[in-house]
């Protein structure tokens, strides 16, 4: 009787510790995602100090090169005066025409709803989007993001844009939700 209860002991007290580490494991392992989600975010906005320096030419042309990096085909850089709203134009890998706006704006400034209501006026009707993609240096106004929403534009603010640059494919982008993608919070300008 006495072993059977020392072994009944044992074997609890093993799996009262097992219990023990596999929650302190689990605990570990959510703290390096945590670590390593902050650390990407990171990442991208440290990537993204080159991209404010860019002028607003050379901000087109990498608009450009990363969506021929991500597998699109026919990109060109048409932006100019009298553009239409067309900065980057292309075709994706599944064959829909992409028609991009960029705005390579100070990281403190804001895209608004006016900007975005010119381009969804030229960009189905002008120039055949079957995407049209509106991407800035900066974030888009709460109004902007709702317009879009409500007009099927593809928005990528500065948080998106630095995970475009840092590898993250064009694809994956057009699927987030407008919405819940991003803040419509000013980022600090510098000191």
């Amino acid at each position: 009787m006495g072993t059977v209860v020392l072994v009944l002991s044992a074997v609890i007290g093993a799996a009262a510790l097992m219990g023990v580490l596999v929650r302190s494991g689990r605990r570990e392992a959510a703290a390096e995602k945590a670590r390593l989600a902050e650390q990407a975010r990171i990442q991208a906005v440290r990537s993204m100090e080159a991209v404010w320096a860019m002028d607003p030419l050379q901000f087109e042309e990498y608009v450009a090169e990363l969506c021929r990096r991500d597998g699109c085909v026919d990109v060109r850089r048409v932006g100019a005066a009298n553009d239409l709203g067309a900065d980057v134009i292309g075709r994706l890998p599944d064959g829909r025409k992409l028609v991009v706006q960029c705005k390579r704006y100070a990281k403190h400034r804001t895209v608004g709803s006016p900007d975005l209501q010119k381009f969804n006026g030229t960009a189905r009707s002008e120039h055949g989007a079957d995407i049209p993609l509106f991407v800035a240096s900066c974030k888009f106004t709460k109004q902007a993001r709702a317009f879009a929403a409500r007009h099927d534009l593809v928005l990528v603010d500065v948080d998106l844009l630095g995970f475009w640059n840092s590898g993250t494919a064009l694809t994956a982008l057009l699927e987030l939700d407008i919405n819940r993608s991003g803040t419509n919070r000013r980022l600090a300008p510098d000191s």
